[in-house]
């Protein structure tokens, strides 16, 4: 019998995948549980339907991705920090109140996540910082560490 799986079924598939199966195995075990569904015509146009959803939806993001990247590519924020001798910081910059002074002075909403730091800053003056905004776009952004 012809399954369309929808869960992971270990030993049998991922989700998504039309499998060949024995009828008992479907009958009692997958269909059952719901982790399949039989490969009807209809079922079958339904998955393919949602596959090609799927892909309208994931190059859509990529677009906004690509514009947003495009924008922030101009992007430099300023950030106001205690140093002491030679332009060290009392603390440090992390990827957290980069996130926050984009928003703040920005109107930019990025995850503190999605910004890629080796390690935070900890002196003063002028650090490329690289955002990753989807997976197959990148970006960088200007952050200027000024004394208060």
């Amino acid at each position: 019998m012809k399954v369309i799986l929808l869960k992971d079924v270990k030993g049998t598939g991922k989700k998504g995948e039309i499998k060949e199966v024995s009828d008992g195995y479907a009958r009692n075990f997958l269909l059952k549980k719901g982790a399949a569904v039989e490969a009807s015509q209809t079922n079958m146009k339904e998955l393919n339907d949602k596959a090609k959803s799927k892909e309208r939806k994931a190059l859509i993001e990529y677009e906004e991705a690509v514009l947003l990247g495009k924008q922030m590519e101009d992007v430099n924020i300023e950030i106001m920090a205690k140093s002491g001798e030679g332009g060290r910081l009392f603390g440090s910059i992390t990827s957290k109140e980069i996130a926050e002074q984009l928003k703040k002075q920005k109107n930019i909403d990025i995850d503190k996540r999605k910004i890629l730091m080796d390690e935070p800053i900890r002196t003063l003056g002028s650090t490329f910082v690289e955002i990753k905004i989807h997976q197959k776009v990148t970006t960088k952004i200007r952050v200027d560490v000024k004394e208060k």
